[in-house]
C-alpha cells in the first residue's frame, strides 16, 4: 500500500556522490564471491542454524512479516529499521556503502531506483538462489523492473497497475461519460470545467513518475540502457509525442487544477468533487478512505483511458522491491527472508493489511477478485486492477540514474506547468540535463 509520505518523496535523490565512478557505490566484496549457486538445502541449513539480519524498509506491513518469520524460524532474529522513505533511505544506504560499514542485509528499493544500485554492483544477483525461476509468478511490470537479462536484483513486493478513479456523483451530475480514451478525457475536461468553473477533471503540477507512466502506456521507450551505454530520447520518442499532444492542450486551456498531490487542498478536492478523476496506481484506495472519507460511495474505478481507441494497454505507477545487499554477511538468511516476504506466506500477511500484490496467483485468485470496496459503492475494483496488471508493456526501462533525473524534473519539465514554456521545450531541457549528468558520471549517453 502506498502512503502519503512515500508518494510525496518519490523521485528525489542523488547518486553516491558528485563525480562518482560507476562502481563507487559497489560492494567491498569481490564481485565473484557470491556467484556460486545456493540450493534450497543451503537455505534450510542456514535457517536451522540461525543468526540475525537487518532489514531497511518503510513499508508498514513488513512488521507483521517479521513477526511471523521469527515465529516460524525462532533461531533467526530480524531487525527492521525505518531508515527513512525513498531519498532519505537511499542516501543513508549510499553513505553506508561508501563507508563500507553499516550496510543492511536487505533493503527496500523502489522499482525506478533498482537500476542505480544494480549498476553500482551493490545488489546480490538472486538468480544464484533460483529466483530466476519465478518470472511467471510475478506480473510483467514489476518483474521487468528487477531483472536485467538473466540477473535478478530484487524480488517484487507490490505493484501499482494504473486505473482511472473517477467521482461518479460529479460526472453523473453533469452527464459526462466515463472517458475510455485520452481524447475523450480532454473533451470531458472541457465539458466539466465549462459546467462548473470550480471543478477540474484532475490536478497536475508536474510529476515525473506520473508522466513517465503515461508515456510508458503510450508505447514510449525514451530511456534505454545496456551496461554503461544509455539513451535518453525525450524529443523524438513516439510515446512522448503522443502524451505531449494531449497534455499540452490540458495545460494550455487551464483544465488541470494547480494543486500538489498529497496536500490538504488535494484531499479536499477529492472529497468535495472539485477534482473529478485521478489516474494512478492500484495502491490508492486506502488513501481515499483515510484522506477523503466524506466522499465514500461517490468514487469508482475504471480502466485507464487508452491512447488509441480499442486498445487494452496499461502502465505501472509506483511499487517497491526487496533486495539483498552484496555486503551482507548473512546472504542465505537475507534471501530466505526476502523469499518469505515476497514469494511465500508473507505475501498473504501483507495483502490482509492492504498491500497490492505483484504475484500473479494472488492477482487471479477468486478471494482477491471478489473483494468488494464499500468506498467504491461495493464495486469489485480488484477485477479492474488485476486486468490492468496483465496489460502492462514489458519493454519499459528506467535510467540507471533515474533518481537524479527525477530530482531535476521540476526545474525543466515543471516549468511548463507554471509558465509559457511548452512541454516539448521542458522535455528537451530535461533530456539535455540528464545527458550531461550521465556523461559526467562516466556513462556513455546519446553518443
Amino acid at each position: 500500500m502506498r502512503t502519503m509520505t512515500r508518494r510525496a518523496m518519490r523521485g528525489v535523490g542523488l547518486l553516491c556522490a558528485a563525480a562518482l565512478s560507476l562502481t563507487a557505490c559497489g560492494s567491498s566484496d569481490d564481485d565473484t564471491a557470491s556467484d556460486k549457486s545456493v540450493s534450497g538445502g543451503d537455505l534450510r541449513s542456514a535457517l536451522k542454524e540461525g543468526g540475525s539480519i537487518t532489514v531497511w524498509a518503510w513499508e508498514p506491513t513488513l512488521k507483521t512479516v517479521v513477526k511471523d518469520f521469527e515465529k516460524k524460524y525462532p533461531k533467526v532474529k530480524v531487525k527492521l529499521v525505518n531508515a527513512g522513505t525513498n531519498n532519505d533511505q537511499y542516501t543513508a544506504l549510499q553513505n553506508a556503502l561508501q563507508a563500507g560499514s553499516g550496510v543492511p542485509d536487505v533493503a527496500q528499493i523502489e522499482y525506478y531506483a533498482v537500476g542505480q544500485f544494480a549498476l553500482g554492483k551493490s545488489l546480490e544477483d538472486l538468480s544464484n538462489y533460483g529466483a530466476g525461476e519465478y518470472k511467471d509468478d510475478y506480473s510483467p511490470g514489476p518483474w521487468n523492473a528487477v531483472t536485467e537479462e538473466d540477473a535478478v536484483y530484487a524480488l517484487p513486493m507490490d505493484s501499482g497497475p494504473m486505473a482511472l478513479f473517477y467521482n461518479k456523483k460529479v460526472l453523473d451530475k453533469h452527464q459526462i461519460a466515463i472517458p475510455t480514451t485520452w481524447d475523450e478525457y480532454l473533451e470531458a475536461a472541457r465539458a466539466l470545467h465549462t459546467a462548473d468553473p470550480k471543478a477540474y477533471i484532475a490536478n497536475d503540477t508536474g510529476d515525473p513518475g506520473f508522466m513517465t507512466s503515461l508515456i510508458w502506456q503510450a508505447g514510449g521507450t525514451p530511456f534505454k540502457n545496456r551496461d554503461t551505454e544509455v539513451t535518453v530520447d525525450l524529443t523524438a520518442d513516439k510515446g512522448v509525442a503522443t502524451f505531449t499532444k494531449v497534455w499540452q492542450k490540458l495545460l494550455d486551456e487551464k483544465l488541470l487544477a494547480p494543486i500538489e498531490n498529497w496536500s490538504d487542498e488535494w484531499y479536499k478536492g477529492l472529497a468535495d468533487g472539485t477534482i473529478a478523476t485521478l489516474a494512478t496506481g492500484a495502491w490508492m484506495p486506502a488513501n481515499f478512505e483515510s484522506g477523503a472519507e466524506s466522499a465514500s460511495g461517490d468514487w469508482r474505478a475504471a480502466a485507464l483511458p487508452q491512447w488509441k481507441k480499442g486498445q487494452q494497454v496499461s502502465s505501472e505507477n509506483g511499487g517497491s522491491s526487496l533486495a539483498v545487499m552484496k555486503d551482507s554477511k548473512s546472504k542465505e538468511l537475507a534471501y530466505a527472508f526476502n523469499e518469505y516476504a515476497n514469494h511465500s506466506d508473507g505475501v498473504q500477511a501483507r495483502l490482509k493489511e492492504g498491500a497490492f500484490p505483484a504475484t500473479t496467483a494472488d492477482l487471479s485468485s477468486p478471494s482477491f477478485l471478489d473483494t468488494t470496496f464499500p468506498y467504491f459503492g461495493g464495486q469489485k475494483a480488484n477485477e479492474i486492477f488485476a486486468r490492468s496488471a496483465s496489460q502492462v508493456p514489458e519493454d519499459w526501462s528506467y535510467l540507471p540514474f533515474q533518481v537524479y533525473a527525477n530530482s531535476i524534473f521540476k526545474d525543466s519539465v515543471g516549468k511548463a506547468y507554471v509558465s509559457d514554456t511548452t512541454l516539448a521545450d521542458g522535455l528537451k531541457a530535461w533530456q539535455e540535463k540528464s545527458v550531461k549528468y550521465g556523461n559526467d558520471q562516466g556513462f556513455t549517453v546519446n553518443k
